[in-house]
């Protein structure tokens, strides 16, 4: 098994680091099933480093915080070559030199990781979370195949850890977003997305299958050697780590914008995304003389590459509808190549955007890639338009149901206010209470609720507790592109309608807050769902509840409140929800309510750092039950701040700045008590 488990792991890393496999693909299966057979039969003798770890299966149901051992902190951006000259006038004035040396790496556009070995052997992978402590994701990154289980070089310290950035490339991407399409899911919008949820998937098995890489790019250690930080960089690829082969050391400024404007070029070439490059002083002892702020190394900087623009003919403009009647202004483009895709169509947001960029069909329009992901117009070639061209007019009624569009005070959009009988706003209604976040029904996914709303048998929520074997086994759906080429199939076959009908009575069970929120009222989101099933505990509360009532709890406005009644002053959706209950659908909870004399009414409070008498949910809970709200960030605003040990720097100082108040648990707890 020892044999096993070294022979394995070499040709890993022979594989996957240094792309020189000496096996072939079918002879390490057989190593690996030979191993997995023995550790199966003797389990006591299985190694930390067995590399069926790789395979994955284990479930984790929560991910625990772990603090950082080194804070984990964020680059400064630049955007300009400008500001890399700054940079280094900065450096070299503290420095003295009057050349520096610096280290240029690519910014790949992935997942921060940090990883700690222990006697050479990979004991924890922690995310970047907040920079001060982040999720515990061993199991899951112990499945990627760069990633070395054990080191076995002899001139390893006892204890380091090494930070860098996974990602998934081009290949994997296109692979995972077909299955999800197949799936009838909705795709992944980027790969930093799909490597970002990858990492927090409950099963590792499905980790695995996702195939992430990891380049590794920075040590941490109390005993490291290495005068630069190139030559560390090459320590770690000694040590078996994947490096990034797009590395340069640059004498100076010149060499620097070198590299740049190479890899502004070439990063279209690559099998993964950059979204910049880094710039590293080379020397670790200068490094050291220059530190850190809170929250940036003073001796590094990112350079962050500028979008690309292009031009191309605006052939018309189209509309979508949404989940909640919105009306989104699509552009038809003459299809042109940005950033490495063919573009055909970008989104155009709303009336007022068309009209402050007076954009009109015919215009040649500048495109970029917003986050070089999503297309946008920004901008119209006015020497190019056409003379007899006039303003566009946006459209008055639905595309769909031609029904007149409203648009509400203090609101940008358009929308269609017939959300029970508009075909988009129903599949869009359909399609959000099966989502994971509502009744996470399972096996139900866009491209079957189309199927389902073409055959008329669901139209409603509530008529998914009337589907049955009879009504799904047999239904087929061909799926074409817009090229008119066949791209799936949906069929419902035994096993595919016994999981449908099993998530339906599964969701039977889903709490009280979650079917609020499943219900789709417009502005009530996750969040307010929840606040409001916890005050009143009961769906016929809501219903009753008038409008200043439900002003009355935390983060409920004029605006919600006004949803919320509207949507119950409908006789079809009072009879909706009486099916909903009939069917067995929860629609009760507990009730935490608000204490009477909400202590906190009105107050803003910030949870940091990591507590001992509580877990951060339930002081949150604890909050907003005494009539507080909990912020994220650190602002005038805020009037105190909960915190706990290992307080993210940053916060404390900005706290201190602005003479907030800094409570602990037990301070917390008393303040409570006092009123």
């Amino acid at each position: 098994m020892e044999h096993l488990t070294n022979l394995i792991n070499d040709h890993n890393y022979r594989y996957y680091v240094l792309d020189t496999p000496i096996v072939s693909d079918y002879d390490f299966d057989m190593l690996l099933e030979e191993l997995a057979g023995l550790e199966k039969k003797y389990p006591q003798f299985i190694l930390p480093d067995t590399p069926t770890q790789r395979v994955g299966g284990i479930v984790t149901r929560n991910f625990t915080q772990v603090v950082h051992r080194y804070p984990m902190l964020s680059l400064s951006n630049s955007y300009s070559k400008n500001e890399i000259d700054e940079f280094d006038l900065r450096i070299r004035k503290i420095t003295g030199a009057e050349k520096e040396e610096y280290t240029c790496e690519l910014k790949f556009d992935g997942v921060a990781i940090s990883l700690l070995y222990e006697n050479g052997l990979l004991t924890r992978a922690i995310t970047r979370g907040d920079g001060v402590q982040g999720d515990d994701v061993t199991v899951n990154v112990k499945t990627i195949r760069s990633i070395p289980l054990r080191i076995r070089s002899k001139d390893v310290p006892g204890v380091f850890e090494v930070r860098g950035e996974i990602i998934l490339p081009h290949k994997s991407f296109e692979k995972i977003n077909r299955e999800k399409e197949e799936a009838g899911e909705p795709p992944f919008a980027n790969p930093r997305n799909a490597a970002s949820g990858s990492l927090k998937l409950q099963n590792s098995k499905e980790v695995a299958a996702r195939r992430l890489e990891c380049f590794l790019y920075q040590i941490y250690s109390e005993s490291i050697t290495g005068k630069t930080h190139y030559e560390n960089l090459t320590l770690l690829k000694t040590w078996g780590f994947m490096t990034s082969p797009y590395i340069a050391k640059c004498n100076g400024v010149e060499e620097i914008f070198e590299f740049i404007d190479y890899w502004d070029s070439a990063r279209y070439e690559l099998p993964f995304d950059i979204d910049g490059i880094v710039v590293k002083l080379n020397s670790v002892s200068k490094q050291d003389v220059l530190g850190s702020t809170a929250k940036s190394p003073r001796w590094a900087i990112a350079y962050k590459f500028k979008a690309e623009r292009v031009p191309t003919r605006l052939l018309s403009i189209g509309f979508q509808v949404g989940r909640t009647g919105a009306i989104t202004p699509v552009a038809n483009l003459d299809p042109v190549l940005l950033a490495g895709t063919v573009v055909k169509r970008a989104s155009l947001h709303n009336a007022d955007i068309i009209a402050g960029m007076d954009v009109r069909p015919g215009d040649i329009v500048f495109v970029e890639k917003g986050g070089e992901i999503i297309p946008k117009i920004v901008g119209v070639d006015l020497d190019c338009r056409p003379t007899d061209s006039i303003p566009f007019q946006f459209i008055t009624h639905c595309p769909e149901c031609n029904t007149p569009l409203i648009r509400q005070e203090g609101e940008s959009a358009y929308f269609c206010p017939n959300e029970d009988h508009c075909p988009p706003q129903i599949k869009g209604k359909l399609e959000h209470f099966i989502s994971r976040k509502a009744m996470n029904i399972e096996s139900l996914g866009e491209g079957k609720i189309e199927l389902l709303f073409e055959k008329n048998l669901v139209r409603r929520i509530d008529d998914f507790y009337h589907l049955t074997y009879e009504k799904l086994f047999g239904l087929e759906k061909v799926i074409y592109s817009e090229e008119g080429e066949k791209t799936r199939q949906i069929s419902f076959r035994e096993k595919t309608v016994n999981n449908i009908l099993d998530g339906i009575e599964k969701s039977k069970s889903v709490p009280f807050h979650k079917v609020l929120f499943a219900l789709g009222i417009r502005h009530v989101g996750e969040t307010v769902a929840k606040k409001i099933a916890a005050y009143y505990g009961s769906i016929d509360k809501i219903i009753d509840a008038s409008e200043e009532e439900l002003t009355g709890i935390a983060d409920v406005g004029e605006k919600i409140a006004r949803s919320i009644r509207t949507y119950f002053s409908r006789d079809e959706h009072l009879m909706m929800v009486e099916n909903l209950r009939k069917a067995g659908v929860q629609l009760e909870g507990e009730v935490l309510g608000i204490s009477e004399n909400r202590l906190l009414s009105g107050k803003s409070l910030v949870v940091s750092g990591v507590f001992t008498r509580f877990e951060r949910d339930e002081l949150k809970s604890l909050i907003e039950k005494n009539g507080g709200k909990v912020v994220s960030s650190v602002s005038a605003k805020t009037d105190y701040i909960v915190a706990g040990e290992n307080m993210g720097p940053s916060k404390l100082e900005k706290a201190r700045s602005l003479n907030i108040r800094i409570l602990s648990e037990d301070e917390f707890l008393a303040l409570l008590d006092s009123q």
